[in-house]
């Protein structure tokens, strides 16, 4: 169990027989009466993001999880296979459970967060920042930097993306996992 004052950014609670993360909190200290704790939760399984009041000295079920680090090895229909890097055990996730799955390739190492008292995988998370390999994009102008125009472009894991004018096939970007803006040229 754990109080309510105690709940701070990425801890897990279990509330009304589902799993929530605790995405932003805020203690609050009204004019009269008890200090109170406004929390943003996020649905561990649907995403969906509620916002509740709890007071201070609440008691709530916490959840242990684990973060570790798997390489993802291979899509198998709709699921993806992974492997532990300490244990070599292999895992399969389904793909709905990935964040920024539309920028994971072969190899790549995501972090897996799983609930401890059952050893079930809640989900994985790719790298916040991924470099990805352009392999179609319209033909760029020489010289045309001034302006912050975006071409469409699709990337190696079959993504497509929006880059700047200046950018060719076969260029290495920098790709922000968690919305798929460009964040730059990989040198």
């Amino acid at each position: 169990m754990i109080n309510s004052q105690d709940i701070k950014k990425g801890t897990c609670i279990r509330m009304d027989g589902k799993l929530y993360f605790c995405i932003d909190f805020l203690h609050r200290k009204p004019g009269k009466g008890n200090t109170i704790m406004n929390v943003t939760l996020k649905d561990v399984v649907n995403g969906g993001v509620l916002e509740r009041r709890f007071n201070i000295g609440e008691k709530l079920e916490d959840v242990r999880v684990e973060r570790r680090p798997y390489q993802f090895l291979y899509k198998d229909g709709d699921d993806l296979v992974f492997m532990n890097n300490e244990t070599f055990e292999q895992v399969t996730i389904a793909a709905d459970q990935v964040n920024g799955v539309d920028f994971m390739k072969e190899g790549q190492d995501v972090e897996v967060v799983t609930d401890t008292s059952t050893d079930t995988v809640l989900y994985a998370d790719v790298p916040a920042k991924v470099h990805l390999t352009v392999i179609w994009t319209e033909p760029g102008l020489k010289g045309d930097t001034a302006t912050n125009t975006l071409k469409p472009a699709k990337v190696e894991t079959g993504a497509e993306i929006r880059v700047p004018l200046f950018i060719e096939e076969g260029e290495i970007v920098e790709v922000d996992s968690r919305d798929g803006s460009y964040l730059g040229r990989v040198k």
